[in-house]
């Protein structure tokens, strides 16, 4: 079980809405004392690095900035240093464009429109960015995802959002996080090779692991359900109730 490197989702996975789940974090700790690094790559674009790594060690789990890979870094990667950006996003997105020497924008005058998870959506919101869209800004969607798993359930993702606009703005988005070519250049610059892609949701997770060449470890404690597990074709490598079970499994093969 020793050596190489575990990426792990982080909603649905180590936690539902920054709740931890049971086990996750000492599965991570046990990875850990086996030899394996372990970062984070979420799709999530609210919040920035530094809340994820306080969310972590409010679960119990150590994390350096380098260890979180997020799809607003990915989409800050498409874009060169001066550019000015419109954003319908959260803090983890105008962070990440501004450590990429970007400039925020408010007015229609803009290089880019880059749209993530927006818990303050409103249709004033959306018709801004439509608008600078429909003037020739550049769409970028942080990433495509239709739900965010809570402990209550399912909620909206940034991909309903990213539809919005489109729909819109008549406009097609380029999409930055998981399983898309930028979440994956980010992550081959940052990490390396990984061994085990961790995650809840086959078209992301699955997807980025195949893109990767890593084991592909489908957990059930998110958004997939044993019956879609089951039926999906390629299969997963592993599917497990949770992480502390994926590790296991992985130790037992």
């Amino acid at each position: 079980m020793s050596g190489g490197c575990w990426a792990l989702d982080l909603d649905g996975v180590v936690w539902l809405a920054g709740r931890p789940i049971a086990g996750a974090p000492q599965a991570i700790a046990r990875l850990r004392r086996a030899g394996h690094r372990v970062v984070f790559v979420t799709n999530n674009s609210s919040p920035t690095v530094a809340d994820h790594v306080a969310t972590l060690g409010a679960a119990g789990i150590e994390a350096d900035p380098d260890d979180v890979l997020t799809s607003a870094q990915a989409a800050a990667e498409l874009l060169s240093p001066g550019e000015r950006v419109h954003v319908l996003g959260g803090p983890g997105v105008v962070e990440a464009l501004e450590a990429r020497g970007c400039v925020v924008a408010r007015d229609d005058d803009v290089d880019a429109v880059v749209v993530g998870i927006n818990k303050d959506f409103t249709y004033a919101t959306l018709g801004a960015a439509a608008t600078a869209v429909r003037a020739g800004a550049r769409f970028i969607g942080t990433n495509d995802d239709p739900t965010y798993p809570t402990p209550s359930g399912l909620l909206p993702g940034a991909g309903t959002i990213v539809a919005a606009v489109a729909t819109a703005s008549g406009a097609t988005p380029t999409f930055a996080g998981k399983p898309y070519a930028p979440m994956a250049a980010l992550a081959r610059r940052r990490v390396g090779d990984v061994a085990v892609m961790v995650g809840d949701r086959p078209t992301t997770d699955g997807l980025m692991a195949r893109e990767m060449g890593a084991c592909f470890a489908l957990v059930l404690s998110g958004v997939t359900g044993a019956a879609a597990a089951a039926a999906l074709d390629p299969p997963a490598d592993i599917v497990a109730d949770d992480l502390a079970a994926a590790v296991t499994a992985w130790a037992a093969a």
